[in-house]
């Protein structure tokens, strides 16, 4: 028993004595480290940041009237012409007001020629007839007056033969004013203003029906593309709602937001290449129209707006979509390039380990352009390697066993 205890424990310390000469091997070896070799190259300056899409010209159609959809005449998408219809809404209760405004004009009109005329013909005619009839009744009291007059100057008739008789014109000559005064009295001056007042009352109706009517059409305050447009037949619209959203696309502005520390590397005329992820594969190219004069906050950023003008010959980069942007702030050629990890910041200095035989040697460095994979640096020679970031902390003149990539 004593002796398999023994030999139990020999092995295990022969065991633990091979695994601390192994550590003790791997402690004495230098670290394997992986370099990269500097080159010289074209190298670009990128602001990378999003961005979004504003028309450059652009008009809203608004409803002028509330009313239902009646028909709808456009589609997304579609080019329109300036004061072209778009959509019309139901006016069916303007149509009758205007047919009622419009009859009572007619009434009103043949009243007033009725009225013109000295009033109804039939009123008039049987006044004219009694007239007639009391002047030949005045001829013949008249006549019978002067015979009793010439009779009593003969000493043939009475004073009381001449009195009736005179009584008896007298009677038909009132009657005569009197049907005269009642036929004047078939027009007033007061009939002629009502009617007046009633007709300009109707010609507003007819006015407002119709203005009603026009106001049913909505048309496009702009040429251009219809790019934002939704209504179904029926929708119910109140006045000042939106219709549509029309707007010039073959140039459309790109409003970008760069990060206020990025600021001062954009420039105006710089070029700009935006993509869309709805449309992978596409681009579109522009320019830096204007750089902001103000910085905004926008959810954790400090950005700066800056407009650039984006060609959009195909008009398929619509208003109000997000997209990513790049603006080429500059360019450097034949600059010396090494990848941004091989860059190390230690006790507040920038630098790099760069290879000499199987050391390593700390490099202070100046960065130049850099893009989002590598930077420029002046103080490096094309060819010299550089290294990469390693489990094992680099220290200034330390051995190690180089991997070039």
């Amino acid at each position: 028993m004593k002796s398999k205890r023994f030999w139990l424990t020999l092995i295990i310390l022969a065991i633990a004595g091979v695994v601390l000469w192994r550590l003790e091997l791997q402690r004495s070896q230098p670290p394997q480290v992986t370099f990269a070799r500097t080159i010289s190259e074209s190298i670009s300056s990128l602001v990378s940041t999003n961005g979004k899409v504003e028309p450059v010209e652009s008009g809203q159609a608004r409803a002028e009237r509330s009313g239902a959809v009646k028909r709808i005449l456009i589609r997304q998408g579609q080019r329109v012409e300036k004061g072209q219809t778009l959509v019309e809404l139901d006016a069916s209760d303007a149509q009758a007001e205007l047919k009622t405004a419009e009859a009572r004009q007619a009434a009103i009109r043949a009243e007033m020629q009725v009225l013109a005329q000295g009033g109804r013909a039939a009123d008039r005619t049987g006044i004219d007839t009694a007239i007639d009839k009391a002047r030949l009744e005045l001829k013949i009291a008249q006549d019978a007056q002067a015979r009793a007059v010439r009779l009593r100057d003969k000493q043939a008739g009475t004073e009381e033969e001449v009195r009736t008789a005179k009584e008896a014109a007298d009677r038909a000559q009132a009657q005569i004013q009197a049907l005269q005064q009642q036929r004047a009295s078939l027009v007033a001056p007061a009939d002629h203003s009502s009617a007046e007042a009633r007709l300009d009352e109707a010609r507003t109706a007819a006015q407002l029906a119709e203005a009603r009517i026009r106001m049913s059409v909505v048309q496009a305050p702009i040429a251009g593309i219809v790019y934002q447009f939704d209504l179904k037949p029926g929708a119910y619209l109140n006045t000042g709602d939106p219709v549509a959203s029309i707007g010039r696309l073959d140039r459309v502005h790109v409003k970008v937001y760069v990060d206020e520390p990025d600021l001062g590397r954009v420039k105006q005329g710089m070029p700009v290449a935006i993509t869309w992820d709805a449309l992978p594969g596409r681009k579109w190219k522009g320019s830096v129209d204007s750089t902001p004069n103000a910085i905004v906050t926008m959810g954790a950023r400090q950005v700066g707006e800056v407009m650039c003008n984006i060609e959009n010959p195909d008009m398929d980069l619509l208003p109000g979509t997000n997209v990513n942007a790049v603006i080429l702030s500059e360019t450097v050629e034949n600059a010396v390039t090494i990848p941004k990890e091989a860059v190390h910041r230690e006790q507040g200095k920038t630098g790099v380990y760069l290879l000499e035989g199987d050391h390593i040697r700390w490099r202070p460095i100046t960065q130049g352009v850099n893009n989002t994979t590598r930077t420029e640096v002046k103080e490096l020679k094309d060819g010299d390697a550089v290294a990469l970031p390693s489990e094992k902390p680099l220290k200034d003149g330390m051995m190690v066993e180089p991997v070039v990539q």
